[in-house]
């Protein structure tokens, strides 16, 4: 897919928190961490388009989505590379690739080189930072 550009969104940290639950907001505003097998979409079957939840920039298809036993839902390419802006992480004692929204700069979660063909990448998102814009037709919650 060709690159874009998207507009940038900025809003102040008051506007978010009044956008966002409180959970959403200590995820992708204050870089935290949802713990495994308890956010939305890590067990997610439907179709469709995960948008950030921020401000609605698509991010990943389902058709890249896999099951990677971590209980983050988990894809192996975003829908656009410039969809998704990646920085070192260097927190935890160790380096890892942080993925923010390249429009909101909403913290999503990280990047890894261990998934599955075609790219061998593992977006490793936070389900709070996600929305599922399901298929037309896509039924219910699997």
């Amino acid at each position: 897919m060709p690159e874009t550009s998207r507009p940038k969104v900025m809003k102040s940290k008051a506007e978010w928190s009044k956008e966002l639950t409180p959970e959403q907001f200590r995820i992708t505003r204050m870089n935290g961490t949802e713990r495994p097998f308890t956010g939305p979409y890590w067990d997610e079957k439907r179709k469709g388009m995960y948008v950030c939840v921020s401000c609605g920039n698509p991010l990943f298809d389902s058709e890249t989505k896999f099951d990677s036993g971590t209980g983050w839902p988990s894809f192996y390419s975003p829908v656009e590379k410039a969809a998704v802006a990646e920085h070192e992480d260097f927190s935890m004692l160790m380096n890892r690739t942080e993925v923010r929204c390249a429009a909101c700069e909403a913290h999503l979660g990280h990047v890894f080189n261990d998934g599955p063909q075609p790219t061998g990448m593992r977006y490793c998102m936070n389900g709070c930072a996600l929305k599922l814009m399901p298929d037309e037709g896509a039924g219910e919650k699997k």
